[in-house]
């Protein structure tokens, strides 16, 4: 992966040297991260013609060693169209599995919900029934993100960009100032924070958050088991979280893998990770049963404590947030980043309309409009994710029995169960442009 960024410098369109101490560079838009959700955004308004500065704290080569986190992201139907029309599906697409059906299961209950691509008959432009979604590795969606950058004009990626604190981060009366520790500055009317949970640029808008721990661990890494798993997610919840085995493409080591979301009580998690391969596995067999035969885990594991946090709002002067700045959720559904990528989406088409009327970027019109667009969306998916998280995260007889019933009966109801297909697909509701495959 090195040879990649080995000519790919700081003045990756604009053939302009870097910013010397005292120096500032200039541009419409910094981008604060970039990751999936960021790089995502700069690509498409840059391609819209802004001129975007990402600034990235780590090396670009770093995180596409393999493997970086051993996590795979579940994308939606619709959240795809975004890379399909900036070029990122292309540089992906290889590494994407359908999901053709999905499984939800309460434990060993013989009650289950049956999603199946099929019965919503959805076509796409190359025709064929359109997938429930797709399963790829976050380095390969790295690796086509970071492809991607490289072609495109008016992108500037800011590689090791790190800052001593939030107070590196300077609001003025027309601008956002951002001084690296090496002394850098970089100087737009609007600063994107999409620099994750932890993020210094929320810190410096002075956002404040609402949230809390789970008390989970989601362990994840990737298995190789048995038989096919036909195109077919498992999502099965025991009492201590749920336990999803998703379908990945096939691996030059084996032919039939999935990646695993294992979400534990933090108290054992400990004694989970130190099993060995072999005890490991015993304990994915025993909780997952015999769907896919055999199951061994591939690589090393890794173990996330989860939790919940939403920011009290999404702008504050020339900062905006987004993705997981904005909202962090429980990974019950697989939604996380398809949040991020309806921010992206919806972000991106009200400033790039914003720009070709010459108005302020940062103006709080369109702040409250981006709010107002993105916030009852996220708050939707928070309370789902939550509520679903405390409903099946427990044992308690009553409540067992009447999820049990309520998924056997959302599996007999057609149009109800076709309904809860298309909002995980993300293709209901108001979509910005690159959702509904138009460009910007």
């Amino acid at each position: 992966m090195e040879e990649l960024y080995q000519t790919h410098s700081i003045d990756s369109s604009q053939n302009t040297p870097p910013p010397q101490q005292g120096e500032t560079q200039t541009g419409d838009l910094l981008v604060m991260g970039g990751g999936m959700a960021g790089l995502s955004f700069a690509i498409a308004v840059a391609q819209a013609g802004l001129n975007v500065i990402v600034l990235e704290q780590s090396n670009p080569a770093e995180l596409l060693e393999d493997p970086h986190d051993g996590r795979s992201s579940a994308i939606a139907q619709g959240p795809a169209e975004i890379w399909k029309m900036t070029g990122v599906w292309e540089a992906v697409k290889a590494d994407a599995q359908p999901i053709e059906d999905i499984r939800v299961s309460d434990g060993p209950s013989q009650l289950f919900l049956h999603y199946a691509h099929k019965d919503l008959g959805l076509h796409g432009k190359e025709g064929g029934l359109l997938p429930l979604g797709y399963i790829i590795q976050n380095q390969a969606i790295r690796r086509a993100l970071f492809t991607v950058e490289k072609t495109v004009e008016n992108l500037t990626l800011v590689p090791n960009a790190r800052l001593k604190g939030p107070g590196n981060i300077v609001q003025t009366k027309r601008h956002v100032e951002v001084t690296l520790q090496d002394g850098r500055r970089f100087s737009a009317p609007l600063l994107v924070a999409a620099d994750g949970r932890g993020s210094m640029a929320r810190q410096a808008a002075g956002i404040p958050l609402s949230g809390w721990s789970y008390h989970q661990t989601g362990i994840v890494c990737t298995v190789h088991h048995e038989k096919p798993h036909q195109a077919t997610a498992h999502e099965r919840f025991l009492p201590s979280g749920p336990f999803a085995l998703l379908p990945m493409v096939a691996g030059p080591d084996h032919p039939y893998r999935s990646s695993l979301v294992w979400t534990e009580k933090d108290r054992l998690v400990p004694s989970m990770m130190a099993l060995s391969d072999h005890d490991f596995a015993m304990e994915l067999e025993k909780r997952f049963g015999p769907w896919l035969g055999w199951l061994r885990p591939m690589g090393k594991r890794f173990a996330y404590p989860l939790s919940l946090q939403h920011a009290h709002r999404y702008a504050a002067g020339r900062i905006v947030l987004l993705g997981d700045a904005a909202h962090g959720i429980h990974p019950i559904s697989g939604q996380g980043l398809n949040l991020g990528l309806r921010d992206v989406a919806a972000l991106a088409e009200i400033l790039v309309d914003a720009a070709r009327l010459g108005q302020d970027l940062a103006s709080p019109d369109l702040m409250q409009r981006y709010e107002a667009w993105r916030r009852f969306d996220n708050l939707v998916m928070i309370s789902v994710t939550d509520s679903l998280n405390r409903l099946f995260s427990n044992d308690v007889l009553p409540i067992k029995v009447a999820r049990d019933l309520g998924l056997a009966a959302v599996d007999r109801i057609p149009p109800l169960k076709r309904l809860f297909m298309r909002h995980a697909m993300g293709v209901v509701g108001d979509l910005p442009r690159l959702m509904r495959g138009q460009p910007l």
